[in-house]
Parts: structure tokens; C-alpha cells; sequence
């Protein structure tokens, strides 16, 4: 589990592919690697990944085809900036709120506006995911916590201060970029729960819809 606060911005050493995978190498700047052991996980743009190898100043991790498919980790080259975060602890201060590191899809910049102390960002997200972004509510973009401060279909605005600019990536967002998101899971379970039936409610259900239907008495 993740916090959504940022620890480092990291650079990409090494990129290869493994087929429809590939392995990453990422130098991780500020990041601290003294309490790192292998197998632990870090939030390399809100993505989940799993330590394979490491040094005082760089991780190794596998990226598979699955989260290849679900995030924009493919797009990664050689230098290429990344947000970090290592797992939380039950000591971590939960500044943001709580991130599960699985990315639901990628979601685009549409505009960016400066304003006098900070800078709106409209994202156009994935028709599927609009319905779990609420205002005022959580979202997870490149692996950052931040607060959805208005909505317009399956758009959102972002409001960014220029600390958490200049703590993460977001100073490379531009019109068009694209980034990993991931909703508030509460809404995914609450979601799960409210449509979930259980198989001999879907018997029952088609049962009735037969005698409806005249097919049984």
C-alpha cells in the first residue's frame, strides 16, 4: 500500500525487453534505500513494482504484460523522469490517502492553465473509470494524491501548488501527455458490492424472467 506522496523523482537506467515485457534499472535520486530488501515494493508512477535487485542508488524490477497493458510504463525510455514511493509502513504519515499501486488505465492532459499561485490541469480520463471521480474526491495520477476540483463528463480539474510541482513530474505535463491513474478503490468495492449477486440469485432471477415469459408455470 502506497500513500500517494512522492519521495523522489527517479531517472530510467535501463529498459529491456522481454518480449511483451520488460525489465526496468532506475537510478532513484533522493530516494532513501537503507530499510530496501528484495521483493519489497515500490511506486514507480503509481505503478506497483517489485524490488528484483538493488544499490544504494538504483532498483531493479520486472514489468509484465499485464501492467504493460494497464499503465503507461511502455512508453518509458532511457532518462526518463519517474515519480517514487516506497511502501508505507503502519508508522507512515497518511498525507494523502490510501493507493493500492494498480493502475485502473491511462488517462490524458487535455489543457493546462498557470494561474497566479498554482496551475490547472482539465484530464481527460477513460469513458470506464468517469463514474468512480468524484469532486472533492481522491485520484491517484502518476502515483501523486491529489484532489479532484471539479468535474465536466469524464473530465477533472487538478489544482497544483508549485511545491508539489516542483517535488514530482508534473512539471513535464503538457497538453496531450498521458498518465497512469488510479481511482479511490472505496468506490470500486462499494461498486462491487451494490452489483454483486449471487448465483442462486441469478437462478431465482431468470426463473422469473422464464415464467414471464411463458416458458414455465
Amino acid at each position: 500500500m502506497f500513500t500517494g506522496i512522492i519521495e523522489a523523482v527517479g531517472k530510467i537506467k535501463l529498459l529491456a525487453s522481454q518480449g511483451q515485457a520488460f525489465k526496468l534499472n532506475i537510478n532513484v535520486g533522493k530516494l532513501d534505500m537503507s530499510d530496501v530488501k528484495l521483493g519489497d515494493s515500490i511506486a514507480v508512477n503509481g505503478t506497483c513494482l517489485t524490488v528484483t535487485a538493488f544499490d544504494d542508488s538504483s532498483f531493479s524490477a520486472d514489468v509484465s504484460s499485464e501492467t504493460v497493458q494497464r499503465t503507461k510504463l511502455a512508453q518509458l525510455s532511457i532518462g526518463s523522469a519517474v515519480n517514487l514511493e516506497k511502501a508505507c509502513t503502519p508508522q507512515t504519515r497518511l498525507g494523502g490517502h490510501i493507493v493500492s499501486g494498480h493502475v485502473d488505465g491511462v488517462a490524458e492532459i487535455a489543457s493546462v492553465n498557470k494561474q497566479a499561485n498554482s496551475t490547472d490541469y482539465w484530464v481527460t480520463a477513460p469513458e470506464n473509470l468517469a463514474k468512480y471521480i468524484a469532486e472533492k474526491g481522491s485520484i491517484t495520477v502518476d502515483g501523486i494524491s491529489l484532489t479532484v476540483n471539479e468535474i465536466s463528463g469524464n473530465k477533472f480539474r487538478l489544482t497544483i501548488i508549485p511545491h508539489t510541482t516542483s517535488e514530482t513530474t508534473i512539471n513535464e505535463w503538457n497538453s496531450g501527455s498521458l498518465v497512469n491513474i488510479e481511482v479511490d478503490m472505496l468506490a470500486r468495492y462499494l461498486e462491487r458490492l451494490m452489483n454483486y449477486k449471487t448465483p442462486q440469485a441469478q437462478d431465482d432471477n431468470m426463473m422469473s424472467l422464464l415464467a414471464k415469459s411463458g416458458f414455465i408455470k
